[in-house]
């Protein structure tokens, strides 16, 4: 437990040296305008402006684009599986499955077909799944590749007895993280049974791996144990200028509003 205590710490350590000006160590530049921005397990990039998604490999070269114009602006990507990438179009209530290439790979879903008429977030689920928190009964769904239930937790508001405004979330490891700022990030188990709440409230996104939670709060860039439920932040040089921040396999990807850069720790 110490030497992982150490280990997020000199992981912190890092990222916040190698946001100062002049390190150019292990450094590649992305020049991309986006709104915001997600990686895959393989390191892939994918840069979200409107309704342009750009795919880029792990060096920096650019590989794929794709747009639909009828469908207006992207809400959200989920590139959790590289193979079945997620594209929500919430005004048009619209789900689009991706492949490797950034084609189509099937009909888009209509998530009003499926008598959800305010969905407010999509993700990826395991097995080609995807869930949907509902505003409009404040519930979460899960359906299967066959588009059909195979969870849903009933009414989150009553069940937690507290009002719920997520505004992101994420499944990892067989567990569905709900990010609510006002209450932290509400985890759920695969048959959408409430396991846990993580303290950790005001934050607009997070990336999880087996040991920790990574996000970006205010000026800093935090780790928090999910082991010992200790939370560590550095300042982050600049902040003003960063819409995002991610951790991935010793890679820090730093988004702006007209490129993104990538620090290897």
């Amino acid at each position: 437990m110490i030497f992982l205590k150490k280990y997020i710490f000199i992981l912190l350590i890092f990222i916040s040296v190698s946001f100062t000006q002049g390190d150019k160590k292990a450094q590649v530049e992305i020049i991309s305008p986006l709104d915001f921005f997600t990686t895959d397990n393989l390191g892939n990039i994918y840069t979200v402006k409107n309704d342009e998604v750009v795919k880029f490999l792990p060096n920096g070269k650019f590989f794929a684009r794709y747009s639909n114009l009828k469908l207006g602006k992207i809400a959200s990507i989920d590139a959790t599986n590289p193979l079945k990438i997620i594209l929500y179009y919430r005004d048009f209530q619209t789900i689009v499955f991706l492949d490797n290439q950034l084609s189509a790979n099937s009909e888009a879903v209509l998530l009003d077909a499926l008598g959800l008429e305010q969905s407010e977030l999509v993700c990826a689920g395991s097995n080609n799944s995807f869930w949907i928190y509902n505003k409009q009964n404040n519930e979460l769904i899960r359906f299967n590749e066959n588009l059909k239930k195979a969870t849903a937790t009933g009414n989150l508001k009553q069940i937690l007895k507290t009002d719920l405004t997520p505004n992101y979330m994420i499944e990892h490891n067989g567990f569905l993280f709900l990010n609510c700022p006002n209450n932290g990030i509400f985890v759920f188990d695969m048959f959408g049974s409430y396991s846990k709440l993580i303290a950790i409230k005001e934050i607009k996104e997070f990336s999880v791996n087996e040991k920790a939670i990574y996000y970006k709060k205010d000026s800093v860039f935090c780790s928090y144990n999910l082991k010992d439920f200790e939370e560590i932040c550095k300042p982050l040089i600049n902040n003003k200028f960063i819409l995002g921040v991610k951790y991935l396999n010793k890679n820090i990807y730093f988004g702006y509003k007209d490129s993104l850069v990538i620090k290897t720790l």
